[in-house]
């Protein structure tokens, strides 16, 4: 969106342009230069924030078990909103602490032994373990976990084969081999334990989420869409190791935030699905102003600027702002234009009888009046007084009633006065209409 520049005057001497000569037929008006205060101002169009907003999202599929606040309620981060009765999760953590039980096995070492009683032992301990690992494996939720413990399984079978078949060599040799094969065993019902527990916490975590509390402080409302969310245990899954987080997912079921929205009244026993939202909180503690700035005026906006800013809702009141930060990033329009984000904070404002003005809502249009730059008691001249002539700004100065281009540099530039930096001073005479109508040299006496 292009912007436009606006300023305001305040003269602060006493030499005043005028009209000279007898040139109004021609339209060529000329006048003396003066000082003045000359404000720059860069217009943006945007439209209030809130300070955050949080859509919070069902954890699990149920229903509202306990609602504990009510729509447009104020509430405090922590505070308890409402409950979740989901059957499922609940079950999901009995299977999974069942399931942490069966995976619970002791792998006895054997003792020196002659071989005929060493090897009945040895296949006696093999087959409790191979029977707990595979209880402990058919308890998990299908997914890539419960897939791992099965190849493994199946490895120390394998290798506990393997050792039987050197059952012919000498008694040392075998049990040797009996050894290493029942601790491959052991070292896998241990990961399964370990596995197991793992999928109890996250479970554990699931049922904790169904107590659903505050993020932040706010206003509840229900139904609303909005530009964050909150996830349960969803947290919980990011923690675990990568080959873990299939199990944990697979216990937990599908949940956490999404950007749709839901409808109907939420009341007590309302059916809800896993991730779908359902309230929103809106903390409109501290208000923010986000705008589009032009790509021709932006770097003049400096963090700290003042603002003056105007608001649809309320258009004889004047609010305060402050630029809080410049962004970087560009973004570019249907039509090929360039522009970037400007926050600005927002303050309290006024009416135009002086009363306090009322507080605007999130989303409410506004336009601020960028205050950039200000040159005070500068030497300054009609925004008419001025034009560009091959790639520099100038003015016709008056000597001796004959026409001169002078080249000069600008300052703060307002709607209807420039300041001029450098190239003329007090008391010169310049053209201040009709400047595209004269010529180098033509005789304005």
């Amino acid at each position: 969106m292009k912007t436009h520049r606006l300023g305001f005057v305040v003269v602060v001497a006493v030499l005043a342009l005028s009209g000279c000569g007898g040139n109004q037929d021609t339209g060529i008006e000329t006048g003396s230069v003066i000082t003045s205060s000359v404000s720059e101002s860069v217009e943006a169009a945007g439209s209030i924030s809130a300070k955050a907003v949080v859509t919070i999202s069902s954890p699990a599929s149920g229903t509202i078990g306990k609602l504990f606040v009510r729509d447009g309620q104020k509430v405090r981060k922590g505070q308890k909103l409402a409950v979740i009765s989901s059957p499922s999760t609940q079950k999901q953590l009995a299977q999974a602490q069942s399931a942490a039980q069966s995976s619970s096995v002791s792998i006895p070492t054997p003792t020196a032994t002659p071989a005929a009683t060493a090897l009945a032992q040895a296949d006696a301990t093999a087959n409790a373990a191979f029977e707990a690992a595979q209880t402990a494996i058919d308890a998990l939720p299908a997914g890539p976990a419960k897939t791992q413990a099965q190849t493994a399984l199946a490895q120390a079978k394998g290798q506990y084969a393997l050792a039987r078949v050197q059952v012919n060599a000498t008694t040392s040799s075998a049990n040797d081999a009996l050894t290493n094969a029942l601790a491959s065993i052991s070292q896998l019902v241990n990961a399964q334990g370990g596995t197991a527990d793992l999928a109890v916490t996250a479970a554990r975590d699931a049922v904790k989420a169904l107590t659903i509390r505050a993020p932040i402080s706010g206003i509840v409302t229900f139904d609303a869409v909005a530009s964050a969310s909150s996830s349960g245990a969803s947290g919980v899954l990011s923690q675990l190791p990568s080959s873990l987080q299939g199990l944990a997912s697979s216990v937990l079921g599908s949940g956490g935030g999404s950007s749709a929205s839901s409808s109907g009244s939420l009341t007590k026993g309302l059916p809800v699905s896993s991730g779908q939202p359902w309230l929103t909180l809106t903390d409109v503690a501290g208000l923010t102003l986000t705008t589009q700035v032009d790509e021709t005026d932006i770097l003049l906006v400096k963090t700290g600027i003042k603002a003056n800013v105007q608001l649809d809702a309320v258009p004889d009141a004047n609010y305060q702002g402050r630029v809080t930060s410049v962004g970087v990033t560009p973004s570019t329009s249907s039509r090929g234009g360039v522009s970037y984000v400007v926050r600005l904070s927002f303050g309290s404002g006024t009416t135009a009888d002086g009363l306090r003005a009322p507080r605007p809502l999130p989303g409410m249009s506004a336009v601020a009046q960028l205050q950039v730059r200000t040159d005070r008691a500068a030497i300054s001249v009609p925004a008419s007084a001025v034009f560009r002539d091959q790639g520099s700004d100038s003015v016709w100065i008056v000597v001796d009633g004959v026409a001169k281009k002078r080249v000069v540099r600008l300052g703060a530039q307002g709607a209807d006065t420039i300041a001029i930096a450098s190239g003329l001073k007090v008391g010169d005479t310049i053209v201040i209409r009709g400047a595209d109508r004269v010529r180098e040299g033509q005789s304005l006496s």
